[in-house]
């Protein structure tokens, strides 16, 4: 029996901004900076469901590049999730791992988000412990 397709839909991003995560930010991990491994970037912005129901595991796509036009995150355009969209605009924000010693300024582009009408992933439940990149971001 054939499974019928999930509906995507298509989100529009606006007033997006990258910059390096604060130093207080569980993702900056600043006992680990050093010119090897990588930075940590808060990619922040909004996005638009011009639906009337919310649109569940959102995923974010752009392409990140550096100050000579390179992409940062090679073979990639997927840049995160951010969850569940409620109708209407709604800030978001979410942690990046950049390779240290990126050439800046970085800029974005391309940006767009997709997510469905019905879930299709495993939701971490009430309680369980998350990990320090998968908290809020500050």
């Amino acid at each position: 029996m054939p499974v019928a397709p999930a509906l995507a839909a298509d989100l529009a991003v606006t007033e997006i901004s990258l910059e390096p995560c604060p130093a207080e930010d569980a993702g900056a991990q600043p006992e680990l900076q050093r010119p090897v491994g990588a930075s940590c970037y808060a990619l922040r912005g909004v996005v638009t469901n011009p639906g009337s129901r919310p649109v569940v595991d959102t995923d974010l796509f752009a392409q990140i590049l550096d100050a000579s036009g390179e992409p940062v995150l090679q073979n990639r355009s997927r840049v995160g999730s951010i969850g569940d969209v409620p109708p209407g605009p709604m800030s978001f924000a979410l942690r990046l791992a950049v390779p240290a010693a990126t050439p800046g300024p970085l800029q974005v582009s391309k940006a767009k988000a997709r997510g469905f009408k019905a879930p299709v992933r495993v939701r971490a439940q009430a309680g369980e412990e998350l990990l320090p990149l998968e908290l809020d971001v500050s």
